[in-house]
């Protein structure tokens, strides 16, 4: 994490932890790519439950506009929310395309079938791989408290939190 002393290896390792931590459990993730006019487009894609390793994984069909975009330009985002746990994950790298049918059995789960119903035999099933090099997460029991505050500015309503708790935020590079 950003400003901490120590080693490359040991920071990056805690970082990768904690974003292992924060991202975990959250089922649905946005992929934010850039399409062919330079315009940002997202789409919300099923995350995998495979342990974070400064690496995220997404099954995507062979044929999508996704792949085109992510050919031409391989920079991307990925957008983790958990409102209700108050988890906000923001992370950014590079995808590429990956054809890998021992991969793909690793993270297959029968709820893919939705997508892929011939299952990891699907000819039009390729993986994205996204190595992530910078990360951003907001982390806040306290998030609600000041979503309040926000609201209260609109409102003029006077908003008293329960109880003051600290919100966590921070940037990491991988």
């Amino acid at each position: 994490m950003e400003g901490r002393g120590g080693s490359y290896e040991s920071n990056r390792a805690e970082s990768v932890r904690k974003l292992g931590e924060l991202i975990r459990g959250i089922r649905i993730a946005m992929l934010v790519t850039r399409s062919g006019d330079g315009s940002l487009r997202a789409r919300p894609m099923a995350a995998q439950e495979a342990p974070f390793d400064g690496t995220v994984w997404f099954f995507t069909a062979q044929h999508s506009a996704k792949v085109d975009e992510l050919v031409r330009n391989p920079e991307v985002g990925v957008v983790y929310v958990d409102a209700s746990g108050n988890r906000y994950v923001s992370l950014s790298g590079r995808a590429a395309f990956v054809r890998d049918a021992a991969k793909a059995r690793e993270l297959w789960s029968p709820l893919y079938r939705e997508w892929f119903p011939k299952g990891v035999e699907d000819p039009d099933l390729a993986l994205l791989r996204i190595e992530v090099a910078r990360a951003e997460y907001w982390d806040s029991p306290g998030m609600l408290g000041m979503v309040g505050k926000l609201f209260a500015g609109f409102t003029g309503e006077i908003h008293e939190p329960e109880e003051q708790t600290a919100s966590m935020h921070g940037t990491v590079r991988l």
